[in-house]
């Protein structure tokens, strides 16, 4: 049975990947400080004999001992890093703007400190990158060739620029090391386990469109962003890492539908029949105007690309976040 530590496991997007990974058959070690994350996402999986958690920061050294299950002699075969802060909004406590400093070691010191267990224990590696990496763009859709418009010292470039060091660690391992590496560049994803204050755009709207609170939008709500459903999304990294022949590529993985912010309100107000006012707000500082990936290539490598309409998915994360609002 192969081994695959899941770093940032206990998070969104994280639980997720640790729970399709045991049910393929994988032994997964999930490591998460909990900054962001939290156990509750992973609370079933606790009594699961091939799951182990370990809390403990990745900025930290990261020894094998810790990960690899010594009686048995397993090796670690796959390391997914998704470890790090994701959440834009300053109004939530979760968010890489209330945690700069944390955003930026954790993918930098942490990504190194990732790379050298990989290079260790000769592991293949999925470095998972942002669509904030192309910041402001200027090039529609964005392809992984265009470089972006990133601002080096705004709100934001503790995330921005901390994932575009993050991938130049890994291709600088890549290059020097032959470490069997890859770079995922994630864009918005939407579901299950989403934390209610999170502060990303699809949890705010619903969380305030559930108790018919005023739904926040920021500017006029013309820039626009894609939506992928969290099943696509998990779908999409194992290929990335599973599949020969992905070492050494950046690859985006996002849903290439574009969809206004004032659309995306008005449709899940009327999914929760809410009687919630939309509301304007200041845009906030370098917030990109439009977001939409160019998956051909992810067609092309990985035989992937999004199957859940947005209408099924938010049916889904809705469910969900009514029956947490009602807990």
């Amino acid at each position: 049975m192969q081994l695959v530590l899941v770093a940032g496991g206990a998070g969104f997007i994280g639980s997720h990947l640790c729970r399709s990974l045991l049910k393929d058959g994988y032994k997964v070690v999930c490591v998460d400080n909990l900054i962001t994350g939290d156990k509750k996402n992973i609370e079933d999986l606790l009594v699961n004999p091939e799951f182990k958690f370990v809390e403990q920061d990745i900025t930290k050294s990261v020894q094998s001992s810790k990960f690899i299950p010594i009686k048995s002699g397993q090796s670690l075969d796959y390391i997914f890093h998704l470890a790090s802060p994701a959440s834009p909004n300053k109004k939530s406590k979760r968010s890489y703007i209330n945690h700069p400093v944390e955003t930026l070691l954790v993918n930098s010191v942490g990504t190194f400190n990732l790379l050298e267990l990989a290079k260790k224990e000769n592991a293949k590696f999925l470095y998972a990158s942002s669509s904030e990496i192309y910041g402001d763009p200027k090039v529609f859709p964005q392809n992984e060739e265009y470089f972006g418009n990133v601002n080096p010292n705004g709100i934001r470039s503790c995330y921005d620029e901390g994932k575009r060091f993050g991938e130049a660690l890994t291709f600088a391992f890549i290059r020097k090391y032959k470490v069997n590496a890859r770079v995922i560049r994630i864009f918005n994803t939407y579901g299950q386990n989403m934390h209610i204050d999170d502060g990303r755009v699809v949890s705010n709207f619903i969380s305030q469109a559930v108790i018919n609170k005023p739904i926040t939008v920021y500017g006029d709500g013309s820039q626009t962003r894609s939506f992928c459903y969290i099943d696509d999304m998990i779908d999409g990294l194992k290929r990335s890492l599973f599949i020969d022949k992905t070492d050494k590529e950046v690859i985006n993985l996002g849903n290439p539908i574009e969809l206004t912010i004032i659309e995306l309100a008005g449709l899940i107000k009327k999914m929760t029949a809410s009687s919630s006012e939309i509301v304007f707000e200041k845009l906030p500082e370098d917030d990109p105007k439009r977001r939409r990936p160019d998956i051909a290539k992810a067609k092309r490598l990985l035989s992937w690309e999004p199957k859940v309409p947005i209408a099924q998915g938010l049916e889904k994360t809705i469910k969900y976040f009514k029956r947490v609002i009602e807990l």
